[in-house]
């Protein structure tokens, strides 16, 4: 059941580009804690499964490399976390520093399939920069990175993930006391 932020026809101003970018700086940092963490238990996994001798010598010879179940696995791990602030309480940690929330037009909380495709459409967005950058090469990457920040600024108040998964990104009041 989706939670209630505020009433459907109160109307909160949308964030701003600067916010919006400060919380994703904010959230990449405690990101990459949360992909260190799922690595090493991925890795302790692994390696209990396989045998540690045999693990270190698939270690040593190259053979974990680029292996895609730790990449699905890091995949999902990073939307389970997203989507689970999302969907509870509108913010992620950077977020609620900033005081941004996304929420849907009429102020409830947004669902797990509308979180997944923020989360997607915004993954698939860094890795075509990801990309860009590292086969074009940084100076064509500058020449480009206004359009990829144009497909997260806000226009109207809504970014192509805002659009693509049917929701809002706000600035939340300050409360009174």
């Amino acid at each position: 059941m989706p939670r209630r932020f505020h009433d459907a026809e109160e109307l909160l101003p949308p964030a701003t580009l600067l916010k919006r970018a400060l919380a994703i700086i904010y959230d990449g940092l405690i990101s990459i804690a949360v992909l260190l963490v799922a690595t090493w238990a991925y890795t302790m996994v692994g390696g209990w499964i396989t045998g540690w001798d045999r693990f270190e010598e698939m270690a040593e010879a190259g053979q974990l490399s680029g292996d895609p179940g730790l990449t699905f696995v890091l995949f999902l791990v990073l939307y389970v976390f997203f989507a689970y602030f999302w969907t509870r309480i509108g913010q992620t940690l950077g977020m609620q520093v900033w005081r941004i929330r996304i929420e849907n037009l009429d102020g409830t909380s947004v669902s797990w399939s509308q979180a997944l495709r923020r989360y997607v459409t915004a993954a698939a967005i860094f890795f075509i920069a990801l990309l860009a950058g590292y086969y074009v090469g940084p100076i064509t990457l500058l020449i480009t990175l206004p359009a990829m920040i144009a497909l997260f600024m806000p226009i109207n108040g809504l970014s192509l993930t805002d659009r693509l998964s049917n929701s809002v990104v706000v600035q939340v009041p300050k409360e009174t006391k």
